[in-house]
């Protein structure tokens, strides 16, 4: 009875992962990592691995991610997206935080060294939500899940515009990561140091203004070659600038 019981929940948990909506999927937040690792100092890079017991940027970038399956980290759900209307302006946090306001929280803990948990645990949930705020549809509208409520087939398979532009788009380059972050990474010197300098808030506003491209599909809502075409220079334009800006950050606080 147990192994039957056991069995049926482990089905319905695997049914239930794509409505979380993990952001990037495994492969674009190892980019982001592998990124951030080419533009961080020797001295950085060194005292973040230490930090992080030994595993790189890129291997920890997913674990916010995988945590959600456990019972006392629910709480952390919020901590992957906000939201922007349509016709307004970001509103703030709510109670239980949203990743806006806790990248800034995890910043400061590691710059004071003042942490609510320890060091490893802002550093990985820092490392995880620069990624996740660059993904557009994790500043969602506040109407439709970030776009998981907008079912669609991605190639004649059913999806959802959220999971397309988490992992569809880079899984379907058929490239690990390693491979992915060498073809994104050509930033020039002054596109790293203009990228470095913008705000948090700066990167939910360009989230928000590919929102409408995002949304421009066809209305057999198959979306295909064209759409990846017609996005995928976004998608690699969001990894880059997250991978340089994690940098920036790294480097300042263990640089």
């Amino acid at each position: 009875m147990k192994k039957y019981f056991s069995l049926h929940l482990f089905i319905a948990m695997l049914i239930m992962v794509p409505q979380l909506g993990f952001s990037w999927g495994a492969t674009g937040h190892r980019v982001v990592g592998q990124v951030a690792m080419n533009h961080m100092s020797k001295k950085a890079n060194k005292n973040v691995l230490a930090a992080l017991g030994n595993e790189d940027v890129a291997m920890v970038a997913n674990w916010m991610d995988f945590i959600k399956s456990e019972s006392d980290k629910r709480h952390m759900n919020a901590w992957h997206y906000c939201s922007i209307p349509d016709s307004g302006h970001y509103e703030g946090a709510p109670e239980e935080g949203d990743v806006n306001k806790m990248i800034h929280q995890f910043v400061a803990e590691l710059k004071t060294k003042n942490y609510s948990v320890d060091e490893k645990f802002a550093l990985k949930a820092l490392i995880h939500m620069v990624g996740d705020i660059h993904q557009p549809l994790h500043v969602g509208n506040g109407a439709d899940r970030g776009g998981n409520d907008v079912k669609l087939k991605f190639f004649y398979s059913s999806s959802n515009l959220h999971r397309v532009w988490d992992s569809g788009m880079i899984d379907k380059q058929q490239l690990s990561y390693t491979e992915y972050a060498k073809w994104v990474d050509v930033a020039s010197s002054n596109e790293v140091a203009s990228w470095q300098s913008a705000s948090v808030m700066n990167w939910m506003e360009e989230s928000v203004s590919y929102r409408e491209s995002i949304y421009d599909i066809p209305e057999d809502k198959n979306l295909s070659y064209k759409y990846v075409h017609d996005h995928i220079y976004q998608v690699n334009l969001r990894l880059l600038q997250a991978g340089v800006r994690l940098a920036g950050i790294l480097n300042e606080i263990y640089g």
